[in-house]
């Protein structure tokens, strides 16, 4: 017996209808594709049969690189960077905090905040080229909406590719932003350092 095989908890998509659960093994009985799409316990989102390692064993299927096909929007892409110079600021804040236990003077004190404001893009810029290549594919913004940095096939994108999309951000930022702006115009909603990067943005799917 495959493991797994008297548990329920695969729920499949026919007909455009959610179905199950079902065992491994009466899965053999429907009609499943390589593509059709199926979830199990503790996933928020379906998956298509062939990306199951299980289900390619049992059902003989090969398992196929497809390109991602949804994208997160202008609006989820804004809120996940407020989120993350929210977070940031507090960064700022903390460090500006510590320094004052050693300055006294008022006048030093509001020197000194001036002097370290550049921390906010400097540290902004450094995160996002870590988070963006690292296993969660994206910064805690992108995180909270479930939205992250691939390649045009859905992949992990590397340190040099991370580093060179967010160094490109400066020209989505210049002129007024219409880099960013230019996602209302793409079909994959890139913006300019997405396409200088060759990356995506993307959103898991739900049905």
């Amino acid at each position: 017996m495959m493991e797994g095989e008297g548990e329920a908890g695969y729920v499949v998509v026919i007909d455009g209808k959610p179905g199950g659960p079902y065992t491994l093994s009466e899965l053999t009985g429907l009609t499943i594709k390589a593509g059709t799409f199926i979830r199990k316990p503790g996933m928020d989102d379906y998956k298509e049969a062939h990306e199951f390692p299980e289900l390619r064993e049992l059902l003989g299927f090969n398992h196929q690189q497809t390109a991602p096909q949804y994208f997160a929007s202008f609006d989820q892409r804004l809120l996940a960077s407020v989120i993350d110079f929210f977070f940031i600021f507090l960064v700022y804040i903390i460090i500006l905090l510590l320094s004052f236990i050693f300055l006294t003077d008022k006048e030093v004190r509001i020197s000194v905040a001036i002097m370290l404001l550049p921390l906010i893009p400097i540290l902004k810029f450094v995160y996002g080229v870590v988070a963006d290549c690292s296993a969660a594919q994206g910064t805690l913004g992108k995180r909270l909406l479930n939205i992250r940095v691939t390649d045009m096939l859905g992949n992990r994108i590397s340190f040099g590719r991370s580093l060179g999309r967010n160094a490109a951000k400066i020209f989505s930022v210049i002129p007024v932003f219409f880099g960013y702006l230019y996602s209302f115009l793409n079909r994959k909603q890139q913006c300019w350092h997405d396409i200088a990067a060759n990356t995506l943005v993307i959103k898991d799917r739900l049905i």
